[in-house]
């Protein structure tokens, strides 16, 4: 394994551009026991900025990165989105508009551990809304940056919009990261255009694609081979749960393991996941060594309570225990 400097002590590189299009404020709290019927009395809550490609930013950040942190927001709970970001630090894009930014929740039932989660429709949006987040992402992508879109799609935009995107980031000369789900998912993994620079896939999403419980570590890895050959992307990450990730391009795969720790908490996993791998990518670092940060920032998080995300000494910490190796054989 080729030896690598801390998070902090790393090529500062370009700043990463994340894009969230249905951003959240995030709530989590416990209760002793989760049952319908009475009221339930829960403890203070932790409220933090959510969405996909906030988590990344936010991760970005802590691990001693530079961000920019594109944010399609509006209304009452905009503002105290964008209040909570500049509380982090995070600089921020915000695109305004007319609608109102939505409201995530988590409950734990404090007796099983059992966690959850609310996840509330983003505001609807229209034609002005979505030229203003095109164009703002024309003005703001850097020629040999990368851009980060994370998070699930705000309704009223169109399922091949991730490509609209990925057309506006390559003419500029910047790399394009997907962490998306449903319907717009399928159509980049069925329908491939331009491929991307780097596709996310977590493992339930990765089984639906391929119509296949891939049931061995290699199976996940001929998936994704299937799909960099298909041109979907040029390198493909995916996840085996407690096993460890995977990541693959045209010359080569890698697999590692998962450091052992205790779940309390899965909120905002991926998205450590790809804030530090993305972080590692721009400042130069291989893909093999990109994905063993990132597999340590994951399992950072999850050791995490409510919305709260891995810190650079977890990080660090964990970065040891995350070996990379050849995948076992079936």
């Amino acid at each position: 394994m080729e030896k690598t400097p801390p998070f902090d002590e790393a090529s500062p590189g370009l700043p990463v551009l994340t894009i969230t299009l249905n951003p959240a404020v995030d709530l989590a709290t416990s209760t002793p026991d989760v049952r319908p019927g009475p009221k339930l009395r829960c403890t203070p809550p932790l409220i933090d900025p959510g969405g996909g490609g906030v988590n990344v930013a936010r991760t970005i950040g802590r691990l001693g990165g530079r961000t920019q942190a594109l944010v399609v927001t509006g209304g009452v709970t905009g503002d105290q989105l964008l209040a909570l970001l500049e509380a982090e630090g995070i600089n921020t894009i915000p695109v305004r508009v007319a609608g109102e930014t939505r409201q995530n929740f988590a409950v734990t039932d404090s007796a099983t551990g059992a966690q959850y989660r609310f996840g509330l429709p983003g505001a609807e949006l229209g034609d002005n809304d979505i030229t203003a987040v095109l164009d703002t992402i024309a003005a703001n992508t850097v020629q040999g940056g990368i851009v980060v879109l994370s998070g699930s799609l705000a309704p009223g935009l169109d399922t091949g919009f991730p490509q609209q995107i990925n057309g506006l980031v390559t003419q500029a000369g910047a790399r394009f990261a997907v962490d998306t789900s449903g319907a717009a998912l399928a159509e980049l993994i069925a329908y491939p255009t331009t491929p991307l620079y780097l596709l996310r896939i977590d493992q339930n999403e990765a089984r639906q694609a391929a119509n296949s419980r891939l049931t061995h570590v290699r199976d996940s890895i001929y998936f994704a081979q299937s799909l960099v050959a298909r041109g979907v992307a040029e390198m493909i990450v995916t996840g085996r749960g407690p096993e460890g990730s995977i990541l693959v391009t045209r010359d080569e795969h890698c697999f590692c393991t998962a450091p052992e720790v205790r779940v309390n908490s899965k909120i905002g996993a991926g998205d450590a996941f790809v804030g530090a791998l993305v972080l590692s990518l721009s400042r130069g670092l291989s893909p093999a060594e990109a994905l063993r940060r990132g597999v340590a920032a994951s399992g950072a998080t999850v050791t995490t309570q409510g919305t709260a995300l891995c810190s650079l000494e977890d990080v660090e910490r964990l970065l040891r225990q995350c070996r990379l190796q050849e995948p076992p054989a079936r």
